[in-house]
């Protein structure tokens, strides 16, 4: 929450992550080679290669940790989230080690560089055991300081209404940050006397000064909705008098907003209000992962749309695959590619509109892939081109788009990611003629929460996700 304390407490963490993580790797080794577990059909490999092993180790473990967000302030003080994150990173890290034992076949008069599987999936489950140990000491430990009243800030918060409300939560979800919440102060008189979640409100913006001197506030927390920062000034002379820190949340929710962030512009604070996690590179491994698998699923699938297609076009004259104009990634648009599921002009008498349940313009076997999705599979080729990805919000026609941005303020904002086969909403029953309001809402969830875990696991959803496949 406040960078100054969490810098300092993430340092540690990493630190002692990347050291559990090195014994987790050694002690791997230890078990199956020393120990004999599971049991050995050839004799034991040599040590030197998974010692110089390690340092690729870290730094697949590294990216994993940080995919899977260890390194953020949590947002939930439950610890049953903190494990489900330890084990997604070491899922990742599975996956990409195993990938790694692929690439790096070993070569014939070389067996020293053989890697064993059995030693990856050992690592991984010492390490998120070991991990979910450390974890649970360092929550430990800061509970136990805190209790002992070590490095505590008293803090006052300036907006008793919902944004400070929901600030309070925040700090008493996070006990590590040694906040302690004194009480409120608010713009409004109506409210002083009463106890806000328990804590009461001391007095108004004007009374600050008596507030910070009588109760040794250190820090000054304003939460004030946008209509009532004319005091801003007021506070900060008060504060300052004091020698009091002031911090600003500002009430971000007022506005549509995607993942909003502060930077710097030459020395000057600039606040983003529509950003995604999908940066730098994370763009990278997200492109790389979309070309590798789909340029796979494109050998595996290929018989299948070439049977299915010819089949379809022999019972349904006509083209075999169909094309269709999409929006995408920043609005751009492009050519979607299905094998064709209905009639020869469909929409000639309708114009554009939704596919529906019992859709009669659909062929008997165009509903049969429609229902399995397999009219989807050209769109690998799109993936492979670059102008979708694997996964990601769903792409729509621009004829719909007109009337939904004006509809739902939010719908723009899913064209921040380039778009998808296959989603959160859809692996979610929210995809065709249903809740757009719903679909959004998944969509959004996604793009604020992007992961290549969380691609992962919605691949993995796909083939079972067949609710309002028509």
């Amino acid at each position: 929450m406040l960078k100054r304390y969490h810098h300092a407490l993430l340092c540690l963490i990493i630190v002692l992550d990347l050291i559990v993580t090195a014994a987790s790797w050694l002690l791997a080794y230890f078990v199956r080679f020393e120990l004999e577990i599971p049991a050995l059909t050839k004799g034991p490999q040599p040590f030197k290669p998974y010692l110089l092993a390690l340092p690729v180790v870290l730094l697949v473990a590294w990216f994993s940790y940080r995919g899977s967000h260890l390194y953020v302030p949590r947002r939930e003080g439950h610890f049953r989230r903190e494990v489900m994150h330890i084990f997604r990173s070491c899922a990742l890290m599975l996956v990409v080690l195993m990938a790694l034992m692929f690439l790096t076949k070993p070569v014939p008069d070389d067996p020293g560089m053989i890697w064993s599987r059995p030693v990856a999936a050992l690592f991984v489950a010492i390490n998120g055991a070991l991990m979910t140990i450390e974890r649970a000491s360092v929550r430990a430990m800061l509970r136990h300081l805190r209790r002992r009243g070590w490095n505590l800030r008293h803090v006052l918060i300036v907006g008793a209404g919902r944004l400070g409300q929901r600030l309070l939560e925040r700090i008493e979800r996070n006990p590590w940050t040694g906040l302690h919440v004194i009480g409120f102060a608010d713009p409004e008189p109506v409210r002083v006397g009463k106890e806000v979640h328990g804590f009461p409100v001391l007095g108004t913006t004007d009374d600050l000064p008596g507030i910070i001197a009588r109760h040794g506030i250190d820090q000054v927390f304003v939460a004030l909705p946008f209509t009532k920062l004319g005091s801003l000034v007021q506070i900060l002379d008060a504060a300052g008098a004091a020698l009091a820190e002031v911090r600003i949340f500002p009430d971000l929710q007022s506005f549509v907003t995607l993942n909003p962030s502060v930077e710097e512009f030459d020395g000057l604070p600039v606040l983003s209000l529509h950003d995604t996690p999908l940066q730098g590179w994370n763009v990278v491994w997200k492109r790389l992962m979309d070309i590798v698998l789909s340029s796979l699923l494109l050998v595996v699938a290929g018989p299948i749309i070439l049977v299915f297609g010819l089949i379809h076009k022999r019972l349904s004259p006509g083209p075999m695959f169909f094309k269709q104009r999409r929006v995408g990634l920043d609005g751009r648009e492009f050519d979607i590619i299905k094998i064709r599921s209905m009639q020869p002009d469909a929409e000639a008498k309708t114009g554009p509109v939704w596919a529906s349940k019992d859709d009669s313009r659909r062929t008997g076997l165009g509903a049969f892939m429609r229902n399995w999705n397999i009219d989807e599979l050209p769109q690998l080729w799109n993936v492979l081109r670059g102008d979708m990805s694997l996964v990601g919000p769903r792409p729509e026609r621009p004829e719909f788009i007109g009337k939904f941005r004006e509809r739902i303020p939010k719908y723009m904002l899913r064209h921040k990611m380039k778009a998808g086969m296959t989603g959160w909403a859809q692996v979610n029953g929210w995809r065709g003629d249903t809740s757009l309001d719903k679909r959004i809402q998944y969509d959004l969830y996604y793009i604020e929460n992007w992961s290549l875990f969380l691609d992962l696991w919605i691949l993995l959803l796909t083939p079972f996700a067949r609710k309002n496949a028509y």
